[in-house]
């Protein structure tokens, strides 16, 4: 059986702050298989965004700092590597889309050449070839007038086609995997479903994986292979995204799916909220982090932290009870 093409182990990721230590990333491992999409899941301030900014060895130092773990890609681990390495890795073989493209983009650079740069760095392309290159991937990810927007800046393009300059960046060295971090954030609705559409299209066509990370359940239904949903900066339940959504074991995915609307229920139907609201990192509960939130909590749940274990095939759950509907 091949080896995952990403695997994370034991990553813990701590920010110094005036209230004392924060632990954004506790402890999580997980896996990434070639080809695969794997949605990140939870709510603002889970650790989502760290996870991948950590994976990336982007985290900001001071005050952030990797504590512990392996990221370890195509059989190295990235952690081990001099930043000359690291710096050949990102934008060639790992590409990350960030959350929010203006702010991403480079104001005073124009869009060809920002497309054209991984190329001219990660393969020694010449500028002029590596331009025409730009051109054809804006056209792969359907810009309108590809040709003649190579010489526009961020300022000149909508959110949508933002985003799309940022898949281009993203696709122009082929890379094994594509970090996705809210790639639709502030976008219109059916902008977003085109931007989504896109993204998973062209990753199957190329064979990328896709670690897409969101807070939004339908996407996760609609494009994802296999669903890690995060809480306190802990993984609580991995499972593929059919049996996550068939039946869904954590109390906290519970509580997700319960929030949701739904097309096939009935529409007078009041939503369930999760009660209470999301832990401070900085003073986490000695057990689990959900047991405050919890309707089924219980006195090891206040005491102890559960471990990620397995309930059934490749479905794994960090919770002392039996949670199911």
């Amino acid at each position: 059986m091949p080896l995952p093409l990403l695997q994370v182990r034991n990553l813990t990721t701590r920010f110094a702050t005036e209230r004392g230590p924060v632990t954004a990333v506790d402890n999580i491992s997980f896996d990434i298989d070639a080809g695969e999409t794997v949605a990140l899941v939870g709510e603002s301030g889970s650790g989502k965004s760290v996870t991948a900014l950590s994976i990336m060895r982007l985290i900001p130092s001071p005050p952030g700092r990797i504590e512990s773990g392996e990221v370890v890609f195509e059989g190295r681990d990235l952690f081990k590597l001099n930043e000359a390495d690291v710096r050949a890795v990102r934008g060639n073989k790992i590409a990350m889309i960030f959350q929010e493209p203006m702010s991403s983009l480079n104001p005073v650079l124009s869009v060809g050449m920002q497309i054209a740069e991984p190329l001219n760095v990660h393969r020694g392309m010449a500028w002029a070839k590596a331009l025409e290159q730009a051109k054809a991937l804006m056209g792969r990810v359907r810009m309108p007038d590809a040709a003649s927007r190579l010489g526009s800046y961020p300022h000149h393009y909508s959110g949508g086609m933002r985003q799309r300059v940022m898949i281009a960046m993203a696709l122009a060295c082929s890379p094994r995997l594509i970090i996705a971090d809210e790639p639709t954030t502030a976008l219109d609705v059916t902008v977003q479903a085109q931007i989504l559409d896109l993204l998973k299209e062209l990753t199957v066509e190329t064979g990328s994986s896709l670690l897409l990370i969101t807070h939004d359940l339908g996407v996760v239904a609609r494009y994802a292979d296999r669903v890690a949903v995060m809480y306190g900066g802990r993984i609580v339940e991995t499972a593929p995204a059919r049996a996550l959504y068939k039946d869904p074991l954590h109390p906290y995915t519970q509580g997700l799916m319960a929030s949701r609307p739904r097309l096939d229920s009935d529409t007078a139907q009041r939503l369930r909220p999760i009660e209470g609201q999301p832990p401070d990192l900085a003073q986490l509960p000695a057990g689990c982090a959900f047991a405050p939130r919890c309707r089924s909590a219980s006195d090891i749940c206040r005491s102890a932290r559960p471990p990620l274990a397995q309930v059934a095939a490749r479905h794994f759950k960090a919770c002392f009870n039996d949670t199911r509907a």
